[in-house]
């Protein structure tokens, strides 16, 4: 194996700074663009329900890609291979479950929020929880985590001092989310999309050209790194976590996360939807090759920069890519984590404005629902300056043990959701009960876990707790919040089923009251047949397509 030189930072030429500013110009562009519209709550915090498949895809597809997945899966990716790709390729069956099972419900419900909907399913005390849980995750772990990767790649490629790049960044991406909403948000996502993959992409190509090709990269590392199916025991990706544990993860967050459904919700009818998130799988094939396999590349070419695992993708930015590329990436880096960041603030303040503000004054008018709205975005970009300061504190470790959390908070609401519109004899009582439970069974193992790295000896049924694969404790907690759901829902009083109508498959066709959101009533378009057969065509291709990946990379 050839060792290369390697260089641990460089200063960007003019050509790459000229191109990183045309990026922010042409993000503030659109932010104010939208700024100047009228607005209604519809138009601030659903982009005024009237957005095309093609946005909508590439807005869940860089609502998920920040650089945690930059420096995660390429690290990964480094360290252990394609294995950690499960994910990616899981999320594009989960995002047809999305498109196919959840979509209809979400748009004929006419809800703006999720919490709006499991309230109207079960009952105020479900929205208030999952409300609550979500604003917390994205403020102590998704904004902080991001912040934390983005530091890693632009400290290590740019020499960009940390605390400033950060608030640069927060302070950047609150002005054009405060300034023009959910649709500033998706058009200036897809914009950020298509810088990410043309840059990603192009590091890739370089990568594979460096090494000769895919064939004999194969030969300089290890046999097991283009194996994606593990063996059960496997400590880090056993395939009986991965097919049964992953999904569960996967319908919590595609399927329920405020930050991933608002983008459907602002649909202009379910064929849209539908093929939003069916574009969106398609999206998610690419992160596999665009980040994991440079993480394999960067072990290949450069084993002594990658023992630690969180420099894989900045060193291959640093020592492959010529002058005017090195912008392009960056320019993609920062796309990824300003495109995160602009939907959790957006989420996070439509969840505030709507679920809390707007329960407390039901009087409150259009243009008091948006200036909230925008307050309570800016509140979340102050939360995420607050962060700056710790941002060094947050350590490769504690990284993973933040990630862990949302595997912990997940079983219990996917269970809700799942059962919620499976079995219409469900009830709030059993819903909240279900809810708590996972959140004590997620507290406990946190707590164990971090009281074991901190050299604890831990015996009994908690050692046995913490030595579980986290996606094995998945399962165990899926189940036994499903069967508390159950029980407790089975010794308590079924709920009317006129309050059901349209909320589960038993009561879809039932008659639905009309439903005001900000009073305003709306009856969402249905699917026309030819959007359905599309829609059924572009679904089946999508699926036969990763379980072919899965079947060459097995």
């Amino acid at each position: 194996m050839d060792q290369l030189a390697t260089v641990t930072h460089r200063n960007l030429a003019p050509i790459d700074l000229v191109i990183i500013g045309v990026y922010f110009l042409l993000v503030f562009a659109i932010g104010f663009y939208f700024a100047r519209k009228e607005r209604t709550s519809t138009d601030y915090f659903l982009a005024g329900r009237d957005i095309g498949w093609f946005f909508i895809g590439a807005s869940l597809f860089v609502s998920n890609i920040s650089t945690e997945h930059f420096i995660g899966l390429s690290g990964t990716g480094a360290s252990s291979g394609l294995a950690v790709g499960h994910f990616e390729w899981l999320a594009c069956l989960i995002l047809l479950i999305l498109g196919w099972v959840f979509v209809p419900f979400y748009l004929r419900s006419n809800v703006f929020t999720m919490p709006e909907f499991l309230e109207r399913r079960f009952n105020r005390q479900c929205a208030v929880y999952l409300a609550a849980i979500s604003i917390i995750a994205y403020i102590f772990t998704k904004i902080s985590v991001q912040l934390y990767a983005a530091s890693v790649v632009l400290e290590r490629v740019a020499g960009w001092s940390l605390w400033k790049t950060a608030v640069v960044l927060v302070i950047a991406t609150g002005i054009y989310t405060i300034a023009g909403g959910l649709a500033a948000v998706i058009y200036t996502d897809t914009v950020q999309t298509l810088i990410l993959i043309t840059g990603a992409v192009a590091l890739t190509l370089i990568g594979l050209h460096r090494v000769g090709g895919l064939e004999h990269l194969r030969t300089m590392v290890p046999a097991s790194y283009f194996h994606m199916i593990k063996p059960a025991s496997d400590p880090s990706f056993p395939w009986t976590g991965i097919f049964f544990g992953a999904p569960i993860l996967g319908i919590w967050y595609w399927c329920t996360d405020q930050v991933i459904v608002q983008r459907v919700l602002s649909a202009r009818d379910e064929g849209h939807a539908k093929a939003g998130t069916i574009f969106a799988g398609f999206l998610k094939i690419l992160p596999v090759f665009m980040l994991v396999l440079p993480g394999i590349i960067a072990f290949a070419l450069f084993p002594d920069q990658v023992k630690k695992p969180d420099f894989a993708y900045p060193t291959l930015v640093l020592n492959l890519l010529p002058v005017g590329l090195v912008g392009l990436v960056m320019a993609a880096l920062l796309a990824a984590v300003m495109g995160a960041m602009s939907s959790v603030f957006n989420s996070a303040s439509t969840l505030v404005t709507l679920d809390f503000y707007k329960k407390l004054r039901p009087e409150a008018s259009e243009k008091q629902l948006v200036t909230f709205g925008r307050v309570a975005t800016g509140a979340m970009v102050l939360l995420g300056l607050l962060w700056v300061p710790f941002i060094h504190l947050i350590s490769s470790q504690l990284y993973i043990y933040l990630q862990s959390v949302q595997a912990y908070i997940s079983p219990p609401i996917a269970s809700c959701f799942v059962l919620g519109i499976l079995w219409p004899r469900l009830n709030g009582s059993g819903a909240i009960s279900s809810l708590l439970t996972g959140f004590v069974l997620g507290a406990v193992r946190f707590v164990a876990e971090l009281a074991a790295a901190q050299g604890v000896q831990l015996s009994g049924l908690l050692a046995w707790l913490v030595k579980m694969n986290f996606l094995h404790y998945a399962i165990f907690m899926f189940v036994i919040c499903s069967l508390v759901l159950v029980a407790v829902s089975l010794m308590t009083p079924a709920p009317e089923r006129r309050k059901l109508a349209g909320l589960t498959f038993a009561t879809v066709d039932d008659k639905m009251d009309t439903v005001l959101v900000s009073g305003v009533a709306r009856k969402p378009a249905k699917e026309t047949p030819t959007e359905h057969m599309i829609n059924v065509v572009f679904s089946v291709a999508l699926l036969a397509t990763v379980v072919g990946l899965w079947v060459y990379f097995r």
